[in-house]
């Protein structure tokens, strides 16, 4: 019992080491403004359910930085944050940037990110 819990410790401890190398990879790479590199590092980081990343790819989409503008992936990903983020001022200013995003969106563009903030599922 006891090196089934110490695995699987290590185990949950390499991913959030993993995760976090990726967040500062990105940030790094945005800061840079190496916008290849912040997209495949903050997407690794996003995916599993980190909202510092989750923002940070939020707004990329939101301001076309080395990704075409697409407010729908904006939205989703600041509604994602919004979710996962657990101090009250970074989940509130992801719920205000999801918002102002929505001011340029289409009723049929919102339905869609808020489908796809739905569907989406933390990936380990």
């Amino acid at each position: 019992m006891n090196r089934l819990l110490l695995t699987l410790l290590l185990l949950f401890g390499t991913c959030t080491v993993a995760v976090a190398d990726d967040l500062n990879d990105g940030i790094a790479a945005f800061q840079s403004e190496d916008y290849a590199t912040a997209l495949a590092k903050l997407t690794k980081a996003a995916e599993p359910g980190n909202a510092d990343a989750q923002t940070l790819l939020a707004s990329m989409y939101r301001k076309g930085l080395g990704v075409p503008q697409d407010f729908v992936q904006a939205y989703k990903w600041f509604n994602i944050a919004a979710s996962t983020e657990t101090d009250k001022e970074e989940r509130d200013r992801s719920v205000r940037n999801r918002d102002l995003v929505s001011g340029k969106m289409t009723p049929n563009q919102i339905a869609e990110a808020q489908r796809l903030a739905r569907e989406w599922k933390p990936k380990r």
